[in-house]
């Protein structure tokens, strides 16, 4: 029975030693290294007296970074990646949630880490990994440990302004890297190219997948997804055979055909999370690369993955792809407004409710959002059981795979009719010169705003393409292009910053 990830760890470490596990553009940490100098790491940190307390990791994206989280968990801690491109009263306000009991740094960040943490104690990274392990203090820690101990807190925007910081287990973790397990053929040959920022859970994979399957991580510079070529030689080089990405990612080697001069020669496994894949983009990647594993996944931070479906079958670029079936260990409801249950036989749209060990512990120091979102199932009254509403509407199509259409919170009244905003930008989505898009509702002028990026196209012929696929009543009111759509750190697109600079127009 796996109670702790660190367990993955040492026994990739005893079976893989000198492979490696992590790498980036600057240096590489074989299992044998990455273990080491966690423990190092750890028994200062299990010295400290702190254990079960949050350690703020303040580094720059790399292998190092990765490090760090390891060395935190062994000192019977848990961590929370800062984006440091973050402006510094972000930052501030994410310390005043979290309270970290220490910061951890690198030698580079060392004079931003001290003046974001107030009286909070500093350490760098590059001192503790050079210290030496203490057997007696990693085996106290380890004694005590179950697997609902927290692993790690993950901020996320809130809708007050208030970031909220979601608490994870080690169970979350260790339930979905025995998942992919079963369902996926890694090994210690496969070497995952990641993508995702470390304070997005899409990196989870990179992080932990090492530790389960022996493979090793490789971080692709940032600068390399604005260059499709140099990109796909990076994969080349590297012998990526696996990537789990966000659309955005992907859809950017589409856009600009990054395919067609290079293909990635060793990726068997492409796996997509964040947002929603439109299928003109994945159908390029199929022409090209027909014999890889496309996966669509799905789930917000408070459950980690929840639900998956394996691309087994051709779609055109008009359809929406499912986000499929629950995970194993994974119980899903879709309730209606009266939560009543929605199954593939009633039909019908409602929430989509998680239930099992995916779900978060809830929100660090917000005992009142947790209520508010970790609910009693209401399908139960017997005994606990709870639940996480996640926002977003879903129905079942007639092969019994869950379809998301949008946020509940996408849903507005205009006119009398109910309208979900992500149900004109699906269908907008279909028509050949949008690229992306968003619709934002000014609910003081009670309009539909149109926003795209793609080829900018006369305002009545867009249009005339929208009217042929969605009722007159949810036609957008103006239109309005970009050149580019701006982006939150996680990689989707900034509807709030869209929302207050257009509405004020």
């Amino acid at each position: 029975m796996v109670k702790n990830v660190l367990e993955y760890l040492e026994k990739s470490e005893e079976k893989y030693g000198t492979h490696c596990a992590y790498k980036d553009s600057c240096r590489s940490y074989t299992f044998q290294e990455t273990g080491r100098t966690a423990r190092a790491i750890g028994s200062f940190i299990g010295k400290l007296g702190i254990s079960g307390r949050p350690v703020a990791v303040f580094m720059e994206k790399s292998a190092s970074m990765i490090v760090a989280f390891l060395g935190t968990l062994y000192g019977g801690c848990f961590y929370c990646p800062i984006d440091v491109s973050m402006p510094e009263e972000r930052i501030r306000t994410i310390f005043s949630v979290l309270e970290p009991a220490a910061v951890l740094t690198e030698a580079a960040l060392i004079d931003r880490a001290k003046a974001v943490s107030g009286e909070k104690p500093v350490f760098l990274f590059e001192e503790l990994a050079g210290g030496q392990a203490d057997a007696e203090v990693i085996s106290a820690v380890r004694a005590g440990a179950v697997d609902t101990d927290p692993l790690y807190v993950l901020f996320t925007s809130g809708s007050t302004g208030r970031p909220k910081g979601v608490v994870v287990s080690h169970r979350v973790i260790i339930n979905n890297m025995e998942w992919l397990a079963s369902e996926y053929a890694f090994s210690e040959q496969d070497i995952f190219g990641n993508q995702a920022p470390l304070y997005f859970d899409v990196s989870d994979h990179d992080v932990y997948g090492p530790l389960k399957f022996g493979c090793c991580t490789v971080i692709i510079p940032p600068e390399l997804f604005t260059f499709p070529a140099r990109l796909i030689s990076f994969l080349n080089r590297n012998r990526v055979t696996a990537i789990f990405w966000v659309p955005f990612a992907l859809n950017v080697v589409a856009e600009l055909r990054g395919l067609e001069a290079e293909l990635p020669s060793c990726l068997k496994f492409i796996f997509f999370a964040g947002e929603v894949m439109p299928m003109k983009q994945l159908n390029y990647w199929r022409r090209y690369l027909p014999d890889a594993v496309y996966c669509n996944m799905y789930g917000p931070t408070e459950t980690y993955v929840c639900t998956y479906y394996n691309v087994d079958r051709g779609f055109s670029d008009d359809e929406t792809l499912p986000i499929g079936r629950p995970c194993g260990n994974i119980r899903i409801l879709v309730l209606d407004e009266e939560n009543r249950l929605v199954t593939p036989q009633t039909g019908g749209q409602g929430e989509l409710c998680v239930a099992g060990c995916t779900l978060a512990c809830g929100y660090y120091n917000d005992p009142e959002k947790t209520a508010q979102r970790f609910v009693q199932n209401p399908l139960n009254p017997h005994y606990p059981e709870i639940i996480y509403r996640t926002g977003d509407l879903v129905s079942y199509n007639d092969r019994g795979e869950l379809l998301y259409h949008s946020r509940m919170d996408f849903q507005i009244k205009r006119l009398g009719y109910r309208i979900e905003l992500g149900e004109i930008e699906a269908a907008a989505g279909r028509i050949g010169a949008v690229r992306e898009c968003a619709c934002i509702y000014d609910p003081g002028r009670q309009k539909i705003l149109f926003l795209y990026t793609g080829t900018q196209t006369d305002k009545k012929e867009l249009a005339r393409a929208l009217g042929e696929k969605i009722p007159r009543y949810m036609m957008p009111n103006q239109y309005i292009y970009l050149d580019e759509m701006p982006r939150n750190a996680n990689g989707k697109i900034d509807r709030k910053y869209l929302g207050e600079l257009y509405r004020a127009k």
